[in-house]
């Protein structure tokens, strides 16, 4: 939505001059010209409280004056104001010198303008700087506004992305959890250990985006496997494991860096520290960063949640066996790590804890 501009006749002046005299005649000038609002200053001593409490479109400016001549007001004005933010300053003085002239206009004057000046110039001037500035601040006004649309609209756009990830995330997980609350507990619990490793803010965020979608394989798994109460044969376990490729060749191909990730993590999650993981034996670092953390969050969230073919495990009992495979199953860094932040993982499975079904 546009703002609408003031009036230029409502716009207000700053005039500082040491001579009350030459103060009057400048008023009386603005006055013939429409305009209304005028502070003046005498005082340069008095002028930065002014400028603290009050807003001006416009400053007419003397050089010549006591205490504060004006290259230093500029020079408190530089302080005060942003280069945005600024009001433009004509520069009124009987300073006649080219030097004087230049260096007003380097250290941050608008225009300037020698005495006696004529009333139609100085009028023009001040109506074209005017016209600017009204000009400026209805774009930073409009900018502001769109600006912060667009920060809304991205957030938006970020949430939907998140939620359509849960989703597909969720879509595998459906048949054996309904909530899809397992995925979010292993997103939430592969950031905060991603965040205690150190890693950057935008690695653990990439890494809670794309964690969700660690099993997305699974919808390529059979019922008669993937629900069958009690432990898989040989042959099921091999078909079961199956789920990994599936998954990554879902996620495979694309430039994104939040779904390389995601192909990686879904690659490589049922891989062991000691090479006797799946589906390609990968060892210690050769198995990303990202597989060996969602290996930990998603190993303890599954001991302990309830399945069709499983009881839940309690949270000592989960701990324990990560602590018994630490260097065997899971990276031993990375257990540490888990182990330092668990009273966090807890809090994150008692927000997001599987309800009974009604």
């Amino acid at each position: 939505m546009k703002s609408s501009p003031i009036p230029i006749e409502d716009s207000n002046f700053l005039i500082i001059d040491d001579n009350k005299m030459n103060i009057n005649v400048v008023e009386a000038t603005l006055a013939s010209g429409g305009y209304r609002n005028f502070t003046s200053v005498v005082n340069a001593l008095d002028i930065a409280d002014l400028i603290r409490d009050q807003e001006f479109d416009l400053v007419l400016l003397d050089i010549n004056m006591p205490i504060m001549d004006g290259f230093s007001v500029l020079a408190l004005f530089e302080q005060h104001w942003s280069v945005a933010n600024r009001p433009p300053v004509i520069m009124v003085t009987a300073q006649v010198d080219e030097e004087s002239r230049i260096r007003a206009l380097e250290v941050g004057a608008s225009d300037y303008l020698t005495k006696p000046f004529n009333r139609i110039e100085l009028l023009k001037r001040v109506a074209i700087h005017l016209q600017n500035w009204h000009m400026k601040r209805a774009l930073q006004s409009e900018n502001k506004v769109l600006t912060s649309e667009v920060q809304a609209r991205t957030k938006a756009l970020e949430e939907a992305k998140m939620e359509m990830i849960y989703r597909l995330g969720r879509a595998a997980e459906y048949r054996d959890n309904e909530t899809g609350n397992h995925v979010k507990r292993v997103s939430l619990i592969a950031q905060a250990m991603a965040e205690e490793l150190g890693m950057d803010a935008d690695y653990c965020e990439l890494i809670a985006i794309a964690s969700p979608m660690h099993d997305i394989g699974k919808i390529g798994v059979s019922d008669t496997i993937l629900l069958k109460p009690g432990k898989l044969n040989d042959d099921e376990y091999l078909l079961m494991q199956e789920h990994v490729k599936i998954g990554a060749e879902i996620l495979s191909n694309s430039d994104s860096d939040l779904l390389k990730m995601a192909h990686e993590i879904a690659l490589t999650h049922h891989e062991k520290y000691n090479g006797k993981g799946y589906p390609y034996g990968l060892k210690a670092e050769q198995i990303p960063l990202s597989g060996r953390i969602v290996a930990v969050a998603d190993v303890f969230d599954a001991l302990t949640s309830e399945r069709p073919y499983k009881k839940a495990w309690s949270t000592a009992q989960a701990v324990a066996l990560i602590e018994r495979e630490k260097g065997q199953h899971f990276d031993p860094v990375l257990v540490e790590v888990f182990l330092k932040i668990l009273p966090k993982v807890q809090l994150i499975c008692d927000r997001y804890q599987e309800l009974p079904p009604t």
